[in-house]
């Protein structure tokens, strides 16, 4: 009989305690033989004196072996379920208001072992013994209340001390399997971030290659330029020296004519030296200045609604931003210097995004963005490489800093603004942040207001919206 729990209903059937069953119904009426002549030890429950005291029950029935005790005890007009059980290696305490048994037992019992069932208005106990030998009673005589009290008290603390160490064993086990179920999840999650890492290594590693056999390839174009233009140069040389020396054929057939000539007078000899100098190479061209009158810039609207200072700031950002170059990189070290250019590096992973080597062309766009972070053109660029690889709350991020870098907004940069936000409402849109996104169309919308494409998306967006709403 368990004593973990030293006040327990008796219909709750844990561990010593059966529920009622079909055997305890035929065990509720069984008799029980006295402890060893066969005789039953039966006496009629006292008479109540004081109806707020419990009435003590004497009508009982035991019998015992060497190493059993089995007691029934009588429950006569008393539901199950107010049947409370406590025992302890020494003491047996049944409360079935308004009566009330007691048994200080003769030696002590295995509580954990021992056994309880209720039936027919009948409760039977198999109390196990812990030495084999036969009791000459079943409660211990001449006890005083004093120690009657003491028998109860220890008891309890008893019961109280193996609760507690139960309770104790089982948040241990409890704290075992949250050690061993945290253990596998940080084995699981290791495999997986190496996994991961593999993965963006043999990325790089292909990036790489790529990038070193687009070198090679532009290395080669490079050399085949260079032959081209000296053989170009030998061939412009070839036919220098052919034509210079046909004007020598001709200076000399022509001296030669107006030596067999006779002189008529000046007037013949200033012929021949006026066709000589036509026929002469014409001398280069003075240096001088031209001057060039741009025309200037007409704005349809009202001078005080027109937006020239705010394009000249945007054009005064984007050169400076062009400027601003910075060259002491440690990847920039093997690469040539047209190949240091940001624009160049964008115009690569356009080509790259293209192709739809979208983690390619995230490292050219990283690479410039290092090289000039003032260029919304390359976060715009990148948003769009991570919304292809479902990176969405990057995509965010790099739509967010564009427009940020598309300020002042002006005519010039309104597409790219339009993009920004309808880059930014799908990525938002995917991550189930419908209004946000909605948000990001019609911002789009006010600023290209004809633009059909993304007039549908904002109309299904609308619809999802509804949709969500009439079903919550």
């Amino acid at each position: 009989m368990e004593s973990a729990r030293w006040w327990r209903r008796s219909t709750l059937g844990t561990q010593g305690f059966r529920r009622p069953g079909p055997e305890g119904l035929a065990l509720g009426n069984a008799s029980f033989p006295s402890n060893q002549a066969g005789e039953s030890s039966s006496q009629p429950r006292s008479a109540p004196v004081d109806p707020g005291m419990p009435l003590q029950v004497s009508d009982y029935n035991w019998q015992q072996t060497k190493t059993a005790v089995f007691l029934s005890l009588p429950l006569k007009g008393v539901c199950v379920r107010d049947t409370d059980v406590f025992c302890t290696e020494n003491y047996l305490k049944v409360n079935f208001p308004p009566f009330l048994f007691e048994a200080f037992l003769y030696a002590p019992i295995d509580d954990e072992s021992s056994k309880a069932k209720i039936g027919n208005d009948t409760i039977v106990f198999t109390l196990y013994k812990k030495e084999a030998a036969m009791w000459e009673t079943l409660s211990v005589t001449g006890v005083d209340k004093e120690m009657m009290q003491r028998i109860r008290e220890k008891s309890i603390l008893q019961a109280q001390e193996r609760a507690k160490e139960a309770t104790e064993a089982k948040a241990a086990a409890k704290r075992e399997d949250q050690k061993y179920a945290l253990s596998v999840m940080m084995k699981i999650e290791e495999e997986e971030r190496k996994k991961i890492e593999d993965m963006k290594e043999n990325e790089r590693i292909k990036a790489t290659k790529e990038l070193e056999a687009w070198k090679e390839y532009q290395r080669k174009a490079e050399e085949q330029k260079k032959i081209q233009k000296e053989e170009k140069l030998c061939q412009k040389e070839k036919q220098i020296k052919e034509e210079r020396k046909q004007l020598k054929c001709k200076t000399s057939t022509r001296n030669s004519a107006s030596r067999n000539l006779a002189p008529k007078g000046r007037n013949s000899e200033n012929i021949f030296t006026e066709k000589l100098k036509e026929d002469s190479i014409p001398a280069p061209r003075s240096v001088g200045s031209i001057k060039i009158n741009f025309t200037p810039r007409v704005f349809p609207t009202a001078l005080r609604e027109s937006q020239v200072a705010e394009e000249e700031e945007w054009l005064h950002k984007q050169a400076e931003a062009r400027r601003a170059m910075n060259t002491d990189i440690p990847e920039l070290c093997d690469l040539k210097e047209e190949e240091k250019n940001p624009e160049w590096l964008k115009d690569k992973g356009n080509k790259l995004f293209a192709t739809e080597n979208y983690l390619a062309a995230i490292n050219a766009y990283n690479l410039a963005i290092r090289l000039n972070n003032k260029m919304p053109l390359l976060y715009l660029n990148r948003a769009a490489c991570h919304l292809k690889l479902k990176n969405l709350h990057k995509a965010i991020e790099d739509s967010s800093k564009a427009l940020e870098l598309l300020m002042p907004p002006v005519t010039d940069n309104a597409n790219a603004r339009m993009k920004a936000h309808v880059r930014r409402g799908t990525a938002f849109c995917q991550l189930e942040l419908y209004v946000e996104g909605l948000q990001d169309y019609e911002a789009a919308l006010k600023i290209d207001p004809s633009n059909k494409i993304v007039q549908i998306d904002a109309e299904k967006i609308r619809n999802v919206i509804q949709g969500t709403e009439l079903k919550s």
